[in-house]
């Protein structure tokens, strides 16, 4: 839901991007809008993995004493 929610405001920044700079300017900017929901969405995810491996080595350690 985050990354949907980034990805739709990214998406409305750039329509507004493109109506104040029309042509290849407005598109570049509409582009590096959506391309940073990629990254942040990316971000999220590599975030939640490693939560995850952490909780999983913090689970074997103990048992392993």
């Amino acid at each position: 839901m985050v990354i949907y929610a980034l990805g739709l405001g990214a998406a409305e920044r750039g329509t507004h991007y493109l109506d104040q700079y029309p042509g290849f300017g407005g598109y570049l900017l509409f582009l590096a809008c959506t391309g940073s929901v990629f990254l942040a969405g990316a971000k999220i995810l590599d975030c939640v993995r490693m939560e995850r491996e952490k909780q999983d080595a913090s689970a074997i350690l103990p048992a392993a004493d």
